[in-house]
């Protein structure tokens, strides 16, 4: 190569390097030049005190939020108790959304970060409606904007594409403004069963249990005198031994329950509680919890509940009682009614619908009559194995036959 070739190569290569150059710090550009409403917020004067709806679509799936009787429900479970904080959360966190970086597309771009309103990867819109369902403000959320790493994670979750560090958006009816916000709001979703308030009823205290199966046989009813007394079976059946070992799995089964969703509209032979296994749990704190429970599916069960209860309104005072403890004790004991009467009050509330309820949470309860008892030994195979033993002869292998009598030399 003559000196005048590689000076044709490297102008050609100056040329290349520098549109590429340009080409680069014109894409830079159109995220950074001009962005005056860079870390400005975007919805400021969201009256978040006026929104009584809110709407979360995503194509075909709506999510309906609504404030009835000064308490957020969700529509699509008739009318459940939404998780108020999750949802107060959200609102605040969509009045401080700031940008990130802002970009103006067309329209044909809009699929590409799942901005458009239409097909498979449409954007979830979320409106925010006043009592009069008028819309005071709207919300587009595309697809998630994803950050690379040189080093790959030593938990080996990031993917090719990086992890989510924050979400393309529009806000309102600008046609043409896109922005990258710093949230990913990875939660907001058309969901109803992530939209519930998962405040549950919780059995305390319990003083005792039983289950009656659509078999007879294997129902069951277990009582105990004290907190931290011994189980007791019910009625016991000739050959019947109590295993203390499996009735220490049931002394406190629902402390804290859970449920996976609310189910809307199905009839009860549907769900098998048209003919349901039946358990009632008495407590120390003088409630009654009666649980309706239908067939398993999928690991989990449907189930009804229904709560009673009487809460006294005077002490009885002891009988060494001193006068000056009594002004502490009945403090004491009007501190805890009360509790108890707010707890009875909202656990009653639950008792309008139908819960999905997952297997551990009830599995515990839901053990056969048998499961509690002292298993038998098999006493056949106990005096098999005993006779083998007898007949066994030390030192002797089996297969030899017995050696032949010897004849008397007399």
């Amino acid at each position: 190569m003559n000196r005048k070739q590689l000076l044709v190569l490297l102008a050609l290569v100056l040329v290349v390097g520098g549109a590429g150059l340009l080409l680069r710090k014109k894409e830079d550009s159109s995220w950074t030049s001009g962005n005056v409403g860079i870390g400005k917020k975007l919805m400021a004067n969201l009256p978040i005190n006026d929104i009584s709806h809110v709407v979360i679509k995503q194509g075909a799936a709506e999510l309906n939020l609504e404030k009835k009787d000064d308490l957020w429900r969700v529509r699509e479970r008739d009318g459940y108790p939404a998780n108020y904080t999750e949802l107060a959360d959200f609102l605040l966190k969509v009045r401080d959304l700031k940008a990130a970086q802002t970009e103006t597309v067309g329209p044909s771009q809009l699929p590409r970060l799942g901005l458009s309103t239409q097909g498979t990867n449409a954007a979830t819109v979320v409106e925010f409606r006043d009592k009069s369902d008028k819309t005071l403000q709207s919300l587009l959320l595309g697809k998630k904007h994803m950050k690379k790493s040189d080093r790959p994670s030593p938990f080996g979750d990031a993917g090719e594409d990086g992890w989510p560090d924050g979400r393309y958006i529009k806000v309102g009816n600008d046609a043409t403004t896109v922005v990258v916000i710093s949230d990913p709001m990875a939660s907001i979703e058309p969901k109803p069963e992530q939209w519930l308030s998962k405040d549950f009823f919780h059995v305390d205290r319990v003083k005792s249990i039983s289950v009656s199966f659509s078999v007879e046989t294997n129902s069951w009813k277990l009582s105990r005198e004290t907190e931290s007394g011994e189980w007791k079976l019910a009625d016991t059946r000739p050959g019947e031994l109590l295993d203390s070992a499996k009735t220490a799995s049931v002394a406190n089964p629902l402390s804290s329950p859970s449920f996976v969703d609310v189910i809307n509209g199905a009839k009860p032979e549907m769900l098998g509680l048209d003919k349901p296994t039946l358990a009632t749990l008495e407590t120390f704190d003088d409630f009654t919890y009666t649980l309706k429970v239908g067939g398993k599916t999928n690991d989990n069960y449907p189930l009804m509940i229904q709560v009673a209860g009487s809460v006294a309104k005077e002490r009885t005072p002891g009988k060494d009682e001193k006068p000056e403890d009594k002004a502490k004790l009945d403090k004491e004991f009007k501190d805890k009614q009360a509790k108890l009467e707010e707890k009875l009050a909202q656990e009653k509330t639950l008792e309008k619908w139908t819960y999905l309820v997952s297997s551990w949470t009830l599995d515990a309860l839901l053990k056969e009559r048998s499961h509690f008892m002292v298993e038998k030994k098999d006493e056949t195979k106990k005096d098999d194995k005993k006779g083998e033993a007898d007949a066994a002869v030390p030192g002797a292998d089996a297969t030899t036959p017995p050696a032949p009598a010897t004849s008397d030399p007399k």
